[in-house]
């Protein structure tokens, strides 16, 4: 019984794993914190109208403030990243530049440099 429950743990920290080799494929633009905050702001100032004033501010909002974000160039970077298993997924970088073909690992929702891991994060600085 013992050797089964150091089976069944070592075949399960096998499976779970949150790092995944990638590579960049392109950079693009975000503009969700402009979304944000104008989907806020327009959801507090439509709340005027009630309940459905609410949801229409809301969505006038967010298109108002992620086009305003974009037309003062405060757009965030985002890159387009190709996974180990074929998938193209856009992940935001707010600490970290790369360049297309640029091999990353993916930790949580953020990608960083090959080699990065909580320990060795502060030797690879930021460059955002």
């Amino acid at each position: 019984m013992k050797k089964f429950g150091i089976l069944a743990l070592t075949i399960g920290m096998l499976a779970m794993s949150n790092v995944y080799a990638a590579e960049i494929v392109n950079e693009v633009t975000d503009e969700t914190s402009g979304q944000a905050t104008g989907g806020m702001t327009g959801m507090m100032a439509g709340s005027v109208g009630g309940p459905v004033g609410a949801l229409i501010g809301a969505g006038v909002g967010a298109l108002v403030g992620g086009s305003g974000q974009k037309a003062v160039g405060g757009s965030d970077r985002a890159y387009i990243v190709r996974t180990d298993s074929g998938e193209l997924k856009r992940y935001r970088s707010p600490n970290y530049v790369f360049a297309p073909g640029d091999k990353v690992v993916i930790y949580g929702n953020r990608p960083r440099p090959l080699g990065w891991t909580p320990e060795t994060a502060e030797s690879f600085p930021y460059n955002g």
